[in-house]
Parts: structure tokens; C-alpha cells; sequence
């Protein structure tokens, strides 16, 4: 049976777009983005895309600055710790209160983005292994017990995922996608409560990994990070 096409404001194309340069890493931290930019690359009027930047602001994705606008976020090395940490807890919680409400649809789309996500890591294609990422997790925590979880975990993500992503430290995608199959496989045999640990140490080892990859590039010399 064919699914009815999914309907998306203007607003909701935009905020779409904005997300996708963010993840992609085509505008960084501190990169404006401007409405005008947004209107000619959508072909639309830049009353939605100001709705879409307010929305990604509040979430966490944009910071409005005064006489500047929009500007990508991004938390500090300093904050990685606690926002980590904080990831794993209340993804734990978000499948601990949602997680019995996952149907057959739900595990389908899950091993179908596992599978894309094994395509990713055999190509090393950082930038699709990000978006499977991100889809991954919007499945996980998606649910209508946790929707507070999921707008938490996207505003934690946001403040991560425009600097500190996959392209930092490729060589972690083939380790989150094992990661990500152990709790795949946990969710299927009805474990949830596994699954949810699962979850938070998935973000313990990306909160290491991670920490390893900038105290290494710290000690680097100038010309060691110019080679």
C-alpha cells in the first residue's frame, strides 16, 4: 500500500535545509546564516525561513546575535563532558518510556537504516554515515511517551553536531554503527532495558573517543596539523 506523501510547510523546508547544512558541515560554527541565502536556495519568501531560524534557535542549533543574526552553534571542549553524559541518560529514559511502543514499521525502519549505515562505513562516507546517525537516533527516541527526551537529545545534539562530528574522527563510524546493532538486536529480542544501558554507554564511548581525538590534536605541533 502506498503511503500518503508526508505534507511539509515552508517553514518546515527550511528549518529542513538549515539542518542539513549544519550536519553536512557546509556552514560551521559561527557561519551566519541569513534568510536571503535560505529564500534563493528554496525558492521561497523569507518569512518561513525567519519562522525556521527561531525554531532552530530555541532548540539549539542557531544562537541570534545582536547585529549579526543567525550564527551556528556549537558547545565548548569544556561543556563535551556533561552534554555527553547527559545524552546517554535521557536516551536511556527516552527507550525505558518508549520503547514498548516501537512496531513493526518502527524495527523495520531501524534495520533499514542500519543496513545504509553499513553502506556508509564500507565507502567511509562521513556524510551519509552522519545523516544515518542522526536518523538513528530520531527512531530510537522518536515515540509519543518520549517526545520531551527527543526535544532534549535534539537540542544536545545540535550544540554537537556542526563541530565535533564523524569528519573529526572517521575511524569511530565503523564502532558506532557495532553500537548501534547491539541495541538494534537488544530492541528486538525485547530487551529493553538492556537496549537503554546500551544507549547510554554508545554515548559514553563517543564522549571518549572524541576526547581522545582533541587531546591528540592539542598536542600537536603547527606544522603537524598543517601536513
Amino acid at each position: 500500500m502506498t503511503q500518503p506523501p508526508v505534507f511539509l510547510s515552508k517553514a518546515d523546508l527550511a528549518r529542513r535545509h538549515i539542518e542539513g547544512l549544519i550536519i553536512s558541515r557546509k556552514v560551521k560554527p559561527g557561519d551566519r546564516i541569513t534568510t536571503r541565502e535560505v529564500s534563493e536556495a528554496l525558492g521561497i519568501s523569507e518569512t518561513p525561513i525567519r519562522e525556521a531560524i527561531r525554531s532552530l534557535a530555541a532548540e539549539g542549533w542557531l544562537e541570534v546575535q545582536t547585529h549579526v543574526g543567525a550564527v551556528v552553534a556549537s558547545a565548548g571542549s569544556e561543556q563535551l563532558r556533561e552534554i555527553y553524559a547527559l545524552r546517554g541518560r535521557i536516551g536511556s529514559l527516552a527507550i525505558e518510556l518508549g520503547g514498548a511502543s516501537y512496531d513493526a514499521k518502527r524495527l523495520a525502519e531501524i534495520d533499514a537504516n542500519i543496513e545504509a549505515s553499513a553502506a556508509a562505513v564500507a565507502t567511509q562516507d562521513v556524510l551519509a554515515y552522519t545523516q544515518c546517525n542522526h536518523d538513528f537516533h530520531i527512531l530510537l527516541y522518536d515515540t509519543p511517551h518520549s517526545q520531551w527526551c527527543l526535544r532534549m537529545l535534539v537540542n544536545l545534539s545540535a550544540l554537537t553536531s556542526a563541530h565535533y562530528g564523524f569528519s573529526v574522527m572517521p575511524q569511530r563510524m565503523a564502532e558506532s554503527l557495532a553500537e548501534h546493532r547491539a541495541i538494534r538486536d537488544a530492541i528486538r529480542a525485547g530487551r529493553l532495558d538492556q537496549a537503554a544501558a546500551l544507549v547510554t554507554r554508545h554515548e559514553q564511548s563517543a564522549y571518549s573517543a572524541l576526547a581522545a581525538e582533541l587531546e591528540s590534536a592539542d598536542r600537536r605541533t603547527p606544522s603537524e596539523s598543517a601536513a
